[in-house]
Formats: structure tokens, sequence, C-alpha cells
């Protein structure tokens, strides 16, 4: 039997499909489907795209179908895996290559597997790693500006995500599911011929009688003449929005009022993303992924008010990404944090001081002041250690962004491990012994 990836390997340089993007992407991704047999048929794919929300949304609806007994795979940011077995990823992306991609569908085919929710990037859309894969439905939780450093300007991306849809209404689309609250909520609902939106103050499902705690969230739905009672156990206005996505997705395949209200409530968190890390400390220690200026203005209307005491913030902005952001997110946290500590997230080959000092101008023009609430630790363990220090009071919240789930922190010499929860556990801990002691 002809082995297609020999061949490929002799025939094809290392690295060449990258140099002749997106057209090398597309012939890798064809030459992968044709290798693993086009794993993806006859599965239900759903994909999940936008700027924000949409690893928490694939969990809430992977969750939901895998307690509702169907045999359902997860491909996302965070993690992949079958039924409650999830693996965490250690790639830096968000949707896999095609090879890796592929071959994890594969395994998920073999082992039963009908349901695949997907998580899937604005790169992996314009560089056409997801082709071959028959999505039924297609979901967007939100769109603002993103990975411009990429794409160019906001249009092109916009019409990266429009993809999604696109391809979706290509292979036989069942629904499009769309965030009414966006903006750009138009041009997916008329990119599709048939769709549902949601939304807390527009859309057919909306959202009302919220009740925002600090660990989850309560609220009504109502969608046509059927009403449900949600929980989602995981904090923040805009997580009760991913909850309706997956609601209206529940419906579109037909599941019961409860097996949407228990299958959404099952979801306990999700690794990075509005996590709640308790190592005995007396003040509340939050990590999340948030990373974009939208992101920012999200995590911090949610967690604000309910932040009695001091807000400090911990963040970075990556190199080789969109610059023009850095002061935007300095700003945004200078004018809701009452103390800002700039650090690194992954420098690459970028001047890690360059970096802090874009983000500090921003949180200088919302009225911050250096070594006073205003600090620049370029260390992201010292800055951990640092911001623990500057919490007083049971009411004060500590908040650490950028990283998340992330295993890999990278810097100009390369790729080093990283764990954020467990570097934040151990400052913790470490911190409670030293006062101990004294």
């Amino acid at each position: 039997m002809v082995n297609l990836r020999s061949i490929v390997k002799r025939l094809i340089p290392s690295g060449f499909f990258k140099k002749i993007e997106p057209t090398g992407h597309l012939i890798e991704s064809v030459l992968v489907n044709i290798r693993f047999g086009f794993p993806s048929r006859k599965m239900h794919v759903i994909g999940v795209t936008g700027t924000n929300g949409k690893t928490t949304t694939a969990f809430m609806i992977h969750k939901m179908l895998t307690e509702a007994g169907y045999k359902t795979a997860l491909l996302s940011t965070v993690a992949y895996g079958i039924g409650n077995d999830i693996n965490s990823q250690s790639v830096h992306m968000t949707t896999e290559s095609a090879p890796i991609m592929q071959k994890r569908i594969k395994g998920f085919k073999r082992a039963g597997v009908e349901w695949l929710v997907l998580e899937t990037s604005s790169h992996a859309l314009a560089q056409n790693r997801i082709w071959g894969i028959p999505y039924e439905v297609a979901v967007m939780t939100n769109i603002t500006g993103d990975h411009l450093d990429y794409h160019g300007t906001f249009e092109e991306y916009v019409r990266a995500k429009l993809k999604l849809f696109q391809i979706a209404a290509h292979h036989g689309m069942k629904m499009g599911v769309v965030n009414a609250d966006d903006s750009s909520a138009d041009r997916f609902i008329d990119a599709v011929p048939s769709s549902v939106t949601y939304g807390i103050d527009n859309g057919e499902v909306r959202a009302s009688k919220l009740k925002l705690g600090p660990s989850h969230s309560t609220f009504e739905v109502k969608a046509g003449s059927d009403k449900y009672n949600m929980r989602v156990n995981i904090p923040g206005k805009f997580n009760v929005s991913n909850a309706l996505a997956a609601v209206v997705v529940g419906r579109a395949l037909g599941l019961g009022k409860s097996q949407i209200e228990s299958g959404v409530a099952a979801l306990e968190g999700v690794e990075g993303r509005m996590m709640s890390i308790d190592a005995g400390q007396k003040f509340r220690v939050l990590i999340d992924f948030a990373s974009t200026p939208d992101g920012f203005e999200r995590f911090f209307e949610s967690i604000r008010p309910a932040t009695k005491g001091k807000l400090i913030a911990v963040f970075g902005s990556a190199g080789r990404r969109d610059e023009a952001k850095r002061a935007v997110q300095g700003k945004i946290a200078g004018k809701d944090a009452d103390e800002v500590i700039i650090t690194e997230e992954d420098d690459r080959d970028v001047d890690g001081q360059e970096i802090m000092d874009q983000i500090a101008s921003g949180a200088k023009k919302a009225g911050l002041v250096a070594d006073k609430n205003l600090f620049m630790v370029h260390n992201r363990e010292e800055a951990i250690g640092f911001a623990l220090t500057r919490a007083k009071s049971s009411q004060d919240t500590v908040v650490f962004l950028g990283k998340g789930h992330e295993k890999t922190i990278e810097r100009a010499d390369g790729e080093y491990p990283w764990n954020e929860s467990e570097a934040v556990r151990t400052a913790i801990e470490q911190m409670l012994a030293q006062s101990k002691s004294d």
C-alpha cells in the first residue's frame, strides 16, 4: 500500500506549506484528509467562532450534549477529548494544524464519536486548515478587533469568521447561531439561509431576570413559547451570553428543557476562564485568558462591581502580535483596576520593556501613577508574587490575565514550561508560609 505521508515528506521540503500560505495550508489539508480518509465525514460537526467566548461556549455545548447521552468529542483552545475524558492542550493556537487535527478526529471516529464540537479560529478559516470538515451548525459569539497583525484590517477579520458560516451553508447547514448583541450580527445572518439569533438585549432567544454572583449566574431564557431556568457556574455577564448560544444549539438538536438546563449547569468551569484559585488566602484570586480590549471590557465589567475592596490586575501583551491593543488594554485596566502590574505575556523576540511601556502609556492616560498604583515587573513569576503582597483585605481581588490555560511562555530564546494556576497557587503558599514564620 502506498504510504502518502512518506511520499509527501520526500517530495516537499519541511515548512513548505507555511511558506506559500494560504495555498500551502489548503494543499496540506487536502492531503491529510485523503491520508486519514476524511474522518469528519458522517460526523455531526458544530463549529464555534468569535473573538471572545468561543472556548467557554464550545465547552458548554459539549457538556450539554455529553450529559444528554450523545457521544461527543471536543477540540478547543484549552482541551480535547471525548465525553468527560478531556485532555489539556499544549499548543499555542485555537485550531490545531491540519495533520494534528485530522489525526485526532480520526481517533474520535474510531471511538464511535458521532458529534464533534470544534472551536474554529479566524486563522484556521483564512488558512483553509479546516478544509473538508462538514460543519452542520455554526455559532458566532462576537466579533471585535483581534489578530489584525495577521488579517490586516477588521473587514478581512470579519470575512475570515464568515467563512465558517459559508462552509456550513455549503454542507447543508442545519442552523446558524448568531449573537444579535454584536454589531456584525447582520453580516452573519445574511450569510446563511437559516439562522437563530440570541442575546441579552436583542435576538429571538433572550435572557432576563439576571442574577450575577461572584461564583455563578442564574437567569431565565424565553424562546418562543418555551421558558428555561438557567444556572451557569462560571461567573460574568458575558458567560450568560455564551450560555444562550448553547441553549439555541440544544433546541436546534431537539434536546428537552431539562437536558438543556442540567447540561449547561453541569459545567463546573473551564481552565483559565474566570478560574478561581483558593490556596488558603483571605482575598479572591482569579485567572482568565482575556487578552483583547473587548475581553478586558467584558472581564472588568463583571469583576469590578463584585469587588468591594481593591482590584489588582496583572497582565502583559504578546510580542509579534497587534501592537495597537497594548495601550488600549492599559487604559481599560487603568480605568477599572485600583492597581495595575504590567509583566510579560509572550514577548517572543520583542523587547519586553518596550511592550510594557506601551501598556503603561494607556494606564497613565487613565490616571494611574508609576510606582504608586502602576508597576512594571517583567518576570511573570515575580509579578505574581508581588501582586499578592498588594492585597491587604478579604474584600480585595487579584486577577491574572492573558495566559489562562496555556502551558508554555514564549521568550526570546524559546518556549518555557508555564502553568499559570500552579504558579499562582505556589506563590500564595509561599506567601502564607512566610507570614507564619514572621
